[in-house]
Parts: structure tokens; C-alpha cells; sequence
């Protein structure tokens, strides 16, 4: 037991100060976006709009989406990742409460798709000052250390969020909302400004490899595209699911999902450690990643025991574990020799993609075709997802053989 806590400690070890505090100031942005969950909520039952309406609103979020993190590598790239966050943060607060201001449809959908515009200018330009602060053989535990702080910020948002609203109503989550990201802008101004914090010095690229002409990198995109769509049926189809199939209370399931979170936060630094000194190459540890997400929704339909939903559960949050370390530590292997911010735009606008149709399309699939079609459906393309990473496996060692 002596020997497993030390284990645990020392997968946190060596991480440098830098990171640490990336870390807190994005579990302080995350968990301030408490506004994203209850989104839909306002538009319905404070603005009155109708479903319809609703959803171009939810597709400007998602263009917005998009936008921001095209432009966040674009100008990552030119200027640098600190003045591109620090934008990004601040901008995104003044325009979280700006937005409670905007009653009308068309303002809001252009609110919203300037907010997400400016929020996601954070991402690609996180992801390329996380490489910098990290030596290189702690890449992979930062970028999880990273993603930790953004699940403990997603769980904790959402719970500060129901209360704000019960006690100050929408119009105080919009303020709180704008207020943490403004607090977490203000702590990156004053802790890791470039001027009196150490990088590490990374070997410069004299003609740095463009984004767009690299056929590996691209092959990768597509099957983080359809990662992307596969998953995030989690946040929203399974729950539909639950409700409709299984007749789940909203408490029964907040504790799934809530288990979802608690493994991540228990385990996924301990077993990135434990994988990441093994001999599998980082796109085979992205395919067992995958091929367990597919897992968890295939495993549904094989039994009407009701502790199947928790074993479902089980299988995609350690899919979930080991596809996105792997998959970002990989993005920021390719970017090394190329243009930083613009290799961490295209994997930000993966998943950025994956919000504008994979909400939909799972909604209608299971509509139109039940939800136990929709699950075999994931898995098909999981295995589809596979398949592209095998041959983009065998793509890259020839790739990296000519240099």
C-alpha cells in the first residue's frame, strides 16, 4: 500500500512551477464557464426562445467555437501564446457579462459567437505554453495535470452554478461567470509574464513545418474528428438515454457522471505514468483509448442489467484516460518542427467540430433509429477510428524514417 501511495506522489513529481500554476488558472476559467451548462436553460425560460431557436444558437457557439481556435494558433504563432491567452481571458469575461444584456435572437447569436470567438482564442495558445514550460519527458503528465484541472472545473461549475442562480438568479451567474475569467487573466499577468518567468528553451525551427501540408498530421485530425463525435455523445445522448430508456432520476444521473469524474480525478495522472514508460507508441496508446470509448457504448446493449450503465460508464471514462493525454502528447510531437499554434488550432477545431455536429447528429440517430442502433453505430466508428490509427502508426515511422 506504502509502495502504490508513493507511486501515486511521484506521478506528480517534477512538474514545474509553471505548470502548477497553468493548472489552477485554468481550473479557475473553467470552472467560471458555469454559465455553458445552463445555457440552454436561460434562452427557454428567461428569453422565451423555442427549441428552434435555440439550436442556430448552439450552432453560432459552435462556429464561434471554431473561429477562436483557428485564430488562437493563428495569432499564437505571430505574437505568442501569453499575450493570446491573456486576451482571451479577459476578453471573455467583459463579454460573459455583456452577454446578459442581449434579448433579441440575432444579437445573441452573434454574442455568442463572438464570446466563443474570443474564449477559444485560450485553447491552442495553452496547449503551445504548456510545451514551454515543460522539459520534454514531462509533456504528457502536464498536459494531464491540465486536463485534471479542467474536469475538477467542469464539475465544480455546474454545482456553484445551480446555487448562484438559485440565490442571485441568471443575471448573477453572468456576472460571476465574467468575474472568475477576468480573476484568472488578472493571476496570469502577474504570475507567468514571460518577464520574470523561465521557459524552457526549445531548439528553434529555421523553416518550420506548415500545418496544412502535412499529410500524417492531417490522417490524425480526421480520426480525433471521429473520436470527437463518438464522445461527446456522453454529454449529451447518454444522458437522454439514461432518462428515456432506464427512467434515471437527475440524481442518479449526476452520481454516474459524477463517478466519471471522481476516477479521473483518482486515477489519470497514475496511469499516464504508468503508461507513458511502457513500450506502446503514443498512437497505439490512442487506439486502446478509442477502442474502449467504442466499448462503452456497445456494452449497453448486451444485458438489461441495470449495473451495465455502470460498467458503460466505467469503460469510456478509462477510454477517456488514456485517448487524450496520448493524442494532445502526440499533436505536440508533430507541432515540435512546425508552427506551434497552428498544429494545436487544428486539434482544438477537432473537437470544436465534434460540438457543432455531434450533439445533433447522435439526437437525431437515436430518434430516428433507437438508442441501441445509435450505440452499435459509435462503435462502427470506433472501429473505423482504429483502422485509420493502425495505418496512421505504420504512415509515421516511414515518415519518420525520411526525417
Amino acid at each position: 500500500m506504502k509502495r502504490l501511495g508513493q507511486f501515486y506522489l511521484n506521478s506528480f513529481s517534477g512538474l514545474s512551477k509553471e505548470v502548477w500554476w497553468l493548472a489552477l488558472i485554468t481550473l479557475i476559467n473553467r470552472a467560471g464557464t458555469m454559465v455553458v451548462p445552463f445555457l440552454s436553460l436561460y434562452l427557454t425560460k428567461d428569453l422565451d426562445f423555442t427549441l428552434s431557436d435555440v439550436g442556430w444558437i448552439m450552432t453560432a457557439f459552435g462556429l464561434g467555437s471554431v473561429v477562436g481556435s483557428w485564430l488562437g494558433g493563428l495569432f499564437t504563432d505571430r505574437v505568442g501564446a501569453y499575450p493570446v491567452m491573456v486576451v482571451s481571458l479577459i476578453g471573455s469575461g467583459f463579454l460573459f457579462i455583456g452577454l446578459q444584456y442581449l434579448h433579441d435572437f440575432y444579437s445573441m447569436c452573434i454574442g455568442i459567437f463572438i464570446l466563443m470567438s474570443i474564449a477559444d482564442l485560450f485553447r491552442p495558445a495553452m496547449f503551445v505554453a504548456l510545451g514551454a514550460y515543460s522539459k520534454p519527458e514531462n509533456k504528457t503528465r502536464s498536459l494531464t495535470l491540465v486536463r485534471l484541472a479542467i474536469n475538477l472545473g467542469f464539475s465544480v461549475g455546474p454545482a456553484l452554478g445551480g446555487l448562484i442562480i438559485t440565490g442571485l438568479g441568471f443575471g448573477g451567474l453572468f456576472w460571476v461567470d465574467g468575474f472568475t475569467c477576468i480573476i484568472a487573466g488578472y493571476l496570469l499577468l502577474r504570475i507567468l509574464n514571460p518577464k520574470k518567468r523561465t521557459i524552457v528553451e526549445e531548439e528553434k525551427v529555421l523553416h518550420p513545418r506548415s500545418a496544412y501540408t502535412d499529410g500524417v498530421y492531417w490522417l490524425f485530425i480526421i480520426t480525433m474528428l471521429i473520436f470527437g463525435f463518438i464522445f461527446l455523445q456522453l454529454l449529451s445522448t447518454l444522458p437522454v438515454y439514461y432518462d428515456k430508456d432506464w427512467n434515471l432520476s437527475e440524481l442518479e444521473i449526476g452520481l454516474l457522471f459524477g463517478g466519471n469524474g471522481l476516477i479521473i480525478f483518482a486515477l489519470e495522472m497514475p496511469l499516464v505514468k504508468y503508461l507513458e514508460n511502457g513500450k506502446l507508441s503514443l498512437i497505439h496508446l490512442v487506439l486502446i483509448g478509442l477502442a474502449i470509448v467504442g466499448a462503452g457504448f456497445v456494452v449497453l446493449n448486451l444485458s438489461a442489467w441495470a449495473g451495465i450503465l455502470i460498467i458503460g460508464m466505467i469503460l469510456s471514462t478509462f477510454g477517456e484516460m488514456i485517448a487524450f493525454p496520448f493524442s494532445n502528447a502526440f499533436a505536440m510531437k508533430r507541432a515540435a518542427k512546425g508552427n506551434k499554434g497552428q498544429y494545436m488550432a487544428f486539434y482544438s477545431i477537432a473537437f470544436s467540430v465534434g460540438h457543432l455536429f455531434g450533439h445533433n447528429a447522435g439526437m437525431q440517430l437515436a430518434s430516428a433509429y433507437g438508442f441501441a442502433t445509435t450505440w452499435y453505430i459509435m462503435g462502427g466508428l470506433a472501429l473505423v477510428g482504429m483502422i485509420l490509427l493502425a495505418v496512421l502508426n505504420r504512415v509515421e515511422k516511414l515518415d519518420v524514417q525520411k526525417g
